[in-house]
Parts: structure tokens; sequence; C-alpha cells
């Protein structure tokens, strides 16, 4: 209640705030102190509401509906403390923080810079309506009162439903927060866009903008890698990107951000491209919101792994309202200074370094546009396209953009630059022909494949001999050059680690050596740690070897097994192995296992008592399956070993006609395993019996992990695949250099509408900072 009481007051406090500036740069009114102290409220509200939200989490106070869906007791406190952004409510929550957290950096910057009073009211009211989204999806909702018909008022369960296992990372402490303050930073430029039209200061913004821009490429880049790696070494999804609904619905934001950058940096350095840079703000952040909206709207339910479930018909509604409003009030604005703009507007020449900027930030927006038409498709077909849509569709953007990252550095600004181009280029040209030939010989045939490896090793060699020419002068502005290199060798670890990998399914009988990808494999033995199987599976060539255990595992989270991939660096690429079964034979296949329960009768296997409690009907995770004759059943069975007591849902599929589709479950403890067979209900006596197959390695004629001789696995050769990672770096520790620098360089300054007049010198170090970016 009282949380629910600070959300409301700090709502109220936004709205007030937005008023006050507004009232105050309209000049109807002086609310400054107002208007402020108002936006402080509200921060403090989320601040104090997020610090409940916290504390009620630690404290395992499962009186709260989101704290029991994802969290439990058996957490450890890292992972407990993730639990806070896991979901729908508390991503919100954490949404709002963020953007408080870069509300507090906005105010003083703006009224460092005397912009404060058009950006805040832009802000705050922005930041009013997540709010909104937050009281109408709380987190602090009881939980008797989202299930009022299997819960009394007051009730509170012992223990809540848990973490789900793939949530159970490392990463998790990471991946969300750092996406999320990105999504926060993208309102910036969007707020000072609006700013600069409402006040007709149409160059003043630029600066402000740069900084903000950069940071907020900076979170979502890292956001992005961060969940890529997630994906690829942990999760067992065998890629690092899988061109998923939601995962394109963060990439989008961030191409247009990185457009906007380039584009900021032609209109810092030349006054040029004005409109181009309104538009690309406003869209930046309509973006963001339509990515929310795709994500927690319930619409991608169906086609991601990502996508949570419908949020309700209220906050449906609001999302909806809100992207509308962003893009209304965003667009009109532009459009009502469109005629004044376009006076101010000037061409950008045929053969020089803005029109080559405009270009690239062309085919940039091409490629957004063809992402964002694939990740929509299922709202209007209700239907996915095929990652190779993606793939076919971007690979001749990616030439024309590896092009575009060499020449743009061999031309200059204002003049035409084609004279000598090919004089300043046959260096770099010479190196990616010979390396394209290198990589025909390699067996590199396909010939989109071989344009982008040249236009990539082009634009590498262009960057590189730029480098060494700016560490020359001053090693800090290598910004710009170091995440053009990584954006090539991205292209080229995607071309060899996707395009020409290996993949091959096998079955390991144990002990036995099985060649796979030209390598030894041999599957050793398993061996169960916590309730996970862990499988040594040794690897040779050549005289060297490596371990590598995978691990598989059941979870009563969602009725299904887990899979954990492993990996080896090599020099070559990745060797990537993921289990996918198990084959068990010996006693456990040939003693019978199976077994009646009738509901409330106990029964006693070995060191354990088993009994079969109820049905349940709702399975969590299990929707998608239940359709047409399908559906999923659940059975509660509790089982007590000694003085401990569990209760687990073994959950099955049965279509009329077919045998029933079991998911095999174990106990925490890993020690006992059970599938649901089969169900009689009996209506008339009320007296229903379940039939089960129960594994206990209590069990004297139960031989447990021992029984498991055959492991199969998909083993893959990535090639060269930890150039995505370095590129990764060079991509995102460039831009954060470039950040450092748009504090470091003094003496540049800050425009005002039309061209400052600046010295030799301070021409010379602006013309350093804007080629570095």
């Amino acid at each position: 209640m009282v949380a629910s009481i600070i959300l409301w007051m700090a709502f109220a406090a936004a709205l007030v705030s937005a008023f006050a500036y507004h009232q105050t740069a309209t000049k109807k009114q002086m609310l400054v102190s107002l208007a402020r102290r108002s936006f402080l409220l509200m921060a403090a509200g989320v601040v104090a509401a997020s610090m409940l939200l916290m504390i009620y989490i630690l404290r395992h106070q499962f009186e709260y509906a989101y704290i029991w869906s994802y969290s439990s007791r058996d957490l450890p406190t890292h992972l407990l403390i993730t639990t806070f952004w896991a979901g729908q409510e508390g991503s919100f929550m954490f949404w709002a923080l963020c953007s408080t957290l870069v509300g507090f950096a906005l105010l003083n910057d703006t009224r460092r810079n005397r912009i404060e009073y058009e950006t805040m009211a832009v802000y705050a009211g922005l930041q009013a309506f997540l709010v909104l989204l937050l009281i109408a999806k709380s987190p602090f909702k009881y939980i008797w009162d989202a299930y009022p018909n299997e819960l009394k008022s007051g009730m509170i369960p012992p223990d809540g439903r848990g973490l789900n296992p793939l949530l159970q990372n490392f990463w998790m402490i990471v991946h969300p927060p750092v996406l999320f303050l990105g999504f926060a930073a993208m309102a910036v430029p969007f707020s000072l866009a609006l700013a600069a039209l409402w006040k007709k200061t149409y160059s003043d913004w630029v600066q402000s903008a740069l900084p903000w821009a950069l940071f907020a490429a900076i979170s979502l880049g890292a956001g992005l890698i961060i969940g890529g790696y997630w994906a690829y070494g942990v999760l067992g999804w065998g890629g690092w990107w899988g061109w998923d609904p939601v995962e394109n619905s963060s990439l989008v934001p961030w191409i247009i951000v990185i457009t906007l950058l380039h584009t900021l940096i032609v209109q810092k350095k030349t006054g040029k491209l004005l409109r181009t840079n309104f538009g690309l703000a406003i869209l930046g952040f309509v973006l963001v919101i339509y990515s929310t909206f795709l994500t927690r709207s319930g619409s991608l339910g169906d086609a991601s792994v990502h996508s949570f479930t419908d949020p309700g018909s209220v906050v449906y509604s609001l999302l909806v309202v809100w992207i509308l409003t962003v893009t209304t009030v965003g667009f009109v604005m532009l459009a009502k200074r469109w005629k004044e703009l376009r006076q101010m507007a000037q061409g950008v020449g045929m053969m020089t370094r803005e029109s080559l900027i405009s270009i690239g930030a062309a085919i940039m927006g091409a490629s957004a546009l063809i992402i964002l038409f694939g990740t929509s498709w299922p709202l209007i077909a209700n239907s996915t396209v095929e990652p190779s849509f993606y793939d076919n569709m971007n690979l001749p953007v990616a030439v024309f953009l590896g092009i575009i990252l060499g020449l743009s550095l061999l031309v200059q600004w204002y003049s035409e630059s084609a004279t000598g181009l090919l004089r300043r280029s046959l260096s770099s040209l010479l190196v990616a022909v010979v390396g394209a030939g290198i990589l025909f010989a390699a067996g590199v045939h396909d010939a989109t494949m071989i344009g982008l490896s040249a236009a990539s090793i082009f634009a590498l060699a262009v960057n590189f001999k730029r480098g060494l020419q700016l560490a020359k002068q001053n090693g800090r502005l290598l910004g710009g050059v170091l995440s053009h290199m990584g954006l090539a060798m991205l292209f080229l670890g995607i071309i060899a680690s996707g395009r020409y990998g290996q993949k091959q399914t096998a079955s390991l009988p144990q002990g036995e050596t099985k060649e796979l990808l030209g390598y030894n494999v041999t599957y050793s033995g398993a061996e169960e740690i916590d309730g996970k199987y862990h499988f040594a599976v040794r690897v040779e060539r050549n005289g060297s070897s490596f371990v590598l255990t995978p691990v598989m595992y059941n979870t009563s989270y969602n009725n299904s097994v887990m899979r954990e991939p492993d990996y080896r660096i090599l020099l070559a690429g990745d060797f990537y192995l993921e289990p996918v079964s198990v084959e068990a034979t010996g006693a456990a296949e040939d003693e019978n296992h199976v077994y009646s329960l009738a509901r409330g009768e106990p029964i006693t296997l070995g060191g354990s008592t088993f009994t079969f409690l109820r049905f349940d009907m709702n399975q969590h995770g299990s929707e998608g399956m239940n359709s047409g004759d399908a559906f999923t059943v659940g059975a509660v069975l509790e089982i007590t070993r000694g003085k401990n007591t569990e209760t687990i849902i073994a959950a099955s599929v049965f279509n009329q006609g077919t045998q029933p589709v079991p998911t095999p479950i174990s106990t925490k403890d890993g020690k006992v395993r059970v599938q649901l067979l089969g169900m009689n209900i009996d209506m008339d006596s009320k007296q229903s019996t379940v039939t089960m197959e129960i594994l206990d390695s209590d069990d004297p004629h139960d031989h447990g992990v021992e029984a498991i001789k055959t492991l199969v696995v998909e083993a893959s050769m990535k090639p060269f695949m930890s150039l995505v990672w370095i590129a990764a770096v060079f991509i995102l520790g460039g831009m954060a250099l470039s950040l450092w620098n748009q504090k470091r360089i003094p003496g540049v300054p800050r425009k005002s509408n039309g061209q400052s007049k600046l010295t030799k010198h301070q021409q010379e170090k602006e013309t350093l900072l804007v080629e570095q970016q």
C-alpha cells in the first residue's frame, strides 16, 4: 500500500513538473522552482519505490504476486537481486529508475547550458508516462488480488515459484540493466530535439545531444553484445544472434542512434542535415517505445523466446497511446518547422565527406527498415519470417556500408574530392583484392560473400592507415577509427562463423571414440552435481586434447529439460558442443518402474514416499501446447525423503488418438525422476489415479547416473568466432573513447545559431575531434 501511494505521488509530481516547466518556457508563469522541486520529488518517489521493492525481494515477502512469481528462498543473493528486473512489472520499475538517474544528469546539464525549461518539460512528460505504466503494471500487487480464485485475502505462500533457470546466470546481473540504461538515455536526444524545435534554435542542441547519443549507443550496443555472448556460451542456442524478434527490436534503435551520431557530426562540422537529425532523434525514441510494445504486449508470445505474456488491456492500451503520442508530438513539431528548416538546408555535394556519410546514413536506414519489417511481421500475419530473410536482405546493405566506411575517410569536408581518390585508395584496394583472393583460395566461392569480405577488408585497411596517422597526433583521437575497424571485423567474423561453420549430430556411446568434424570425440561418463548432469567429453586432434563438460538437467519451473553447451576457443575457431539427449541402457531400462498412484494414497519406494495430490491444468510455460485437440495436464506429486518434503509437478501433453508426451521432472537434489504416463479421472467416486514412471536413486534396482550410457550431441565448428568478440570490443571501446573526448578536448566553443568563428588552432582541434568520430 505504501509503495503504491509513493508511485501515485511520483506520477503527480512528474505531471506538475512538466506543467511548470511548460509554463516557464512559454513565459506564462515563472515556475522554475516548482518545476525543479516537483521533478526531484518524482525522482525521490521512484527511488523510494525501487528501494522498497528490493527490500521486499530480499526479505522474501511473497504476499506480493511479483515477488512470488520470480523469486524463491533457495536463490543466492546475487540472483535474488536480479529478480528485480526479471518480469514485466520489475522491468518497468527498473526502466523508471534508470530514467530518473538519467534525468538528474540531464537536469544539471541543461541548467548549465541554459536549455533547461523546454528540455525538462519534454523529459518530465515522458517520465510521467513511464510512471503511469508502472502504476498500471505494479510489482506491489498482493498475491490474493492477483489470484482471487486460488488464495483467500491474507494468505501468504511459504515459498515463491522461483526464477526461470535460463535466467539464473551471471549475465542476468549485467544484460538487462545495461539495455534499460540505453533505453533511458535514448529519451535525451528526443527531448533535446523537441526543445530545439520549440525554441527554434536548430544548431545549439547538437553539442548537447552528441555525448548523450554516444552514451545511448554504448549502452544499447553493450546490452546487445552481452546478450549475444550469453546466448552463445550459456543458453545453448547454437549461435550468438538468431534474428529473434525481441533481439531485433533492440537492434533497430541502436542502428538509428548510430546513424544519428554520424549525421550530428556532419551538422556540427558543416551545418548540414538539420532535418535529418531531428527526424532521427525523434524516430530513435519512438522505436524504443515500439520495442517495449513488441516485447511486453504479448504480441510476440509465439514468435520469440524473450517475449513476455499479455500484460492486460490497460497496459496494452497505454503502450499504444504512448507510441502514438510521442510519434504525433515529435513529427508534428518537425512538420511545423519544416519550411523554416528547408530554407536553411544546404547541399552535401557529390563526393564530399558529408555526402558519403549521408549515403551511409541512408544505407543504415535501409537495414533498420528491413529488420523492422521482419520483426513486425507477426503483428500482420501471425507468423514469423525466417532468419534467411534478414541475412539475404542485409547482405548487399553490408557490402555498400563496408565501402562507405572506407571511402568516407578518403574524401574531404566541404570540397569535392573525386580527383585523386583512386590514388589515395590504391593501397587499401590492393589489400582488399589480395585478402579476397586468399579467402577464395581457402574455399569462399560465394560471390556475395567475396564482395562483403573485400568491402570489409578495404574498410579495415583504410581505417587502420588513418588510425596510424591519428595515433601520431593524439592517441585519444582513435575512437571513431577503432569503432569502424570493429564493424569491418564484425562482418568478417559473421562470414566465417556463420556462413562457413560446420555442424554434425552424433550419438556417443560411453567409452567409444567417434570422429566429429575432424576431431576424435569420446564420451567418458556423467557426474551429477546438485541435480545437474555434467557430461565429460574428451576431444582430441593431432596429439592435443581437451575435455568439454556440457550440462543437462530437468527443471520444475516449466517442466522442461535445460541444456548448457560447452566450447573451446581454438586458433582456427570454436569447437562447440551442445547436449541433445541421453539414452539409458542397462537396469534402468530393463526394470519396470511404472506405478499407479491413487489420489491421496501414498506409496513407498526405496527411501521415498510418493503421494499424488491433485491435477494441475495451468502449467506455466505450456500455453503454446494447449491448442487443437492437444492439452497439457500436470500431476502434483508430494515426495517425502526422511525429514524433507518436496512438491513437484509432472506434466504431459495428451492428444486424442496418440500416446501422451511426458516431460521428465526431477527433485531439486536430482535423486528422483518422474514422468506422467497416463491418467484416469473418475468423476463419480472422485477417485482419480495417475500412471507414473518413477526412478529413485535409493531404489536398489535403479542405477541412476550409471544407467546413462549414450550421449547424443550436436557438435559445431565455428571458424574465427573470436573475431566477433574482438570486433565488439573495438566498436564499444572506440565509442567509449569518443565519449571521453567529448569532455576532454578543451577550447571548442559551443555554437549558437549559424557557425561560430573559430581560431585556426581551434579549427584544427575541431577537425580532429570530428574526424575521429
